[in-house]
């Protein structure tokens, strides 16, 4: 039987994306995304809690965060989750979790107005699609569908 390994996040940016081009012409970013969560104590208070999910976006995806996503924009993001590790500098082992993305749509209504009808960018299976008839469009659709 097949699994599902599926994230979904709705959440403020909590940084500015890190953006950066690999050796071999690949755009990468990385992100980080808070999500907080309300709930009542026992005793009648409201408690909240924060969590920051770090993650990644690969290609034309990147590209987009790198242009259009800010600090504190509010997000939906869509992806996968990658259990990782690292070694730091004193050879000590990190263990990490990430979020590969592979949808993001801005929420926010400033990133709204300034993508006008471009609002969501979608990625599936590294493979880009641009339907010009359709709400949901990639970002470089922009101009071939004026």
């Amino acid at each position: 039987m097949k699994g599902i390994n599926k994230v979904t996040l709705i959440g403020n940016s909590g940084n500015e994306p890190e953006f950066k081009t690999l050796a071999d012409g690949t755009p990468v970013a990385k992100l980080t995304i808070a999500t907080t969560e309300s709930y009542r104590l026992k005793n009648g208070e409201v408690s909240t809690k924060t969590e920051w999910h770090p993650v990644i976006v690969w290609r034309s995806l990147a590209t987009f965060a790198n242009q259009y996503i800010h600090k504190g924009s509010f997000l939906y993001v869509e992806g996968k989750r990658r259990p990782g590790q690292y070694e730091e500098k004193e050879g000590q082992k990190k263990y990490v979790t990430e979020i590969v993305a592979e949808q993001i749509l801005l929420l926010d209504k400033k990133a709204k107005e300034e993508l006008k009808d471009i609002w969501r960018v979608s990625v599936h299976k590294q493979h880009e699609e641009i339907d010009c008839d359709s709400r949901y469009v990639v970002y470089e659709a922009e101009e071939a569908c004026s």
